[in-house]
């Protein structure tokens, strides 16, 4: 039974433990990752856009990608990295809405972004001559931000929902964030339409999306695997599994997190699954497109040539 509805100013978030030592250790672990999340998502987004050899849709659709996982993780991370050093697990009400709200948006854009990206390898692999012309830059650019637009329209109806609950006389978060969970486990009143109108958006932004992944993905696999020659096959192959191990990391995650039922006796596990989903998945992305792809460790390579040669000249030099 729900108690009293209350006016809350603001949340605590119970986070990982109360042990200091281990705060701090979480802190250590948690910022060498956040940093190099930033690094690494940086320095695609810069690729991308000053080497002409990445002048492609792929990889337009990939620099967006990272732009949205820096602001997926920067919606978290650093308040978490702030609460382990400080001990300071408080965070006001509407910092808290903002951070739900920002980071369901953030994420189910990602997924609208995965399931483009699929289509793309769908299109370059299966219609290679049809594909320059079928790929414009305006059909690229639109493709995004209708990602963000249908993102947005995906969570605003539950969003906007669950503000219309008071809260109750509790304000613990038993996460290290504001997520959807445990903000509805605080909730006053009859929440079952709240539930159901969650678990559909959930299913259909999650597995809708996935299931576009998948019918192109095995489209490209039959199409490979009439490919006469071993190297375009290896090629190819090695292409999608790049797309197809983010996709696993991040649906696989976010399934667990909000379509799978009983998840309130798996509470550490929860965690566990969404330091994976906001954290550990933000920092491999672009390890996992990067060092898989010889056109990007090229391009990498030509940069830092030409940073070296720059300081090497040093300033005023020609």
């Amino acid at each position: 039974m729900k108690k009293n509805e209350t006016r809350i100013s603001e949340f605590i978030l119970l986070g990982f433990t109360e042990v200091r030592r281990l705060q701090l250790l979480f802190f250590s672990i948690l910022f060498v990752s956040y940093i190099l999340t930033i690094m690494g998502n940086a320095v695609l987004i810069i690729l991308a856009n000053t080497d002409y050899r990445l002048h492609t849709p792929m990889y337009f659709f990939l620099w967006n990608f990272s732009i949205l996982e820096i602001g997926f993780t920067t919606v978290v991370t650093p308040q978490t990295l702030s609460h382990l050093l400080m001990g300071n697990k408080t965070m006001p009400y509407v910092g808290c809405m903002i951070q739900f709200f920002l980071y369901l948006h953030l994420g189910t854009t990602e997924f609208f972004l995965l399931a483009v990206m699929s289509c793309d390898r769908y299109l370059a692999i299966c219609n290679p001559l049809r594909y320059p012309s079928i790929m414009s830059k305006s059909l690229c650019t639109s493709l995004v931000l209708g990602c963000w637009v249908g993102g947005f329209l995906s969570i605003i109806g539950p969003c906007l929902l669950l503000l219309q609950f008071p809260m109750c006389d509790s304000n613990i978060l038993d996460h290290f964030f504001c997520d959807i969970t445990p903000l509805m486990n605080l909730l006053c009143g009859d929440i079952r339409i709240l539930e159901s109108f969650v678990f559909v958006t959930a299913v259909l932004s999650l597995l809708g999306t996935l299931t576009i992944s998948v019918v192109s993905y095995i489209n490209i696999i039959k199409r490979v695997l009439r490919i006469p020659s071993a190297a375009g096959r290896k090629k190819a192959f090695s292409t999608c599994a790049s797309h197809f191990i983010v996709i696993s990391i991040t649906y696989g995650s976010c399934i667990f997190l909000y379509i799978n039922p009983g998840q309130e006796s798996k509470v550490e596990f929860a965690k566990i699954v969404a330091i994976l989903n906001t954290i550990v998945s933000p920092l491999l992305n672009p390890f996992i497109y990067s060092l898989r792809n010889k056109q990007v460790r090229e391009a990498l390579k030509d940069l830092i040539l030409r940073q070296l040669v720059a300081i090497a000249k040093g300033p005023g030099k020609s």
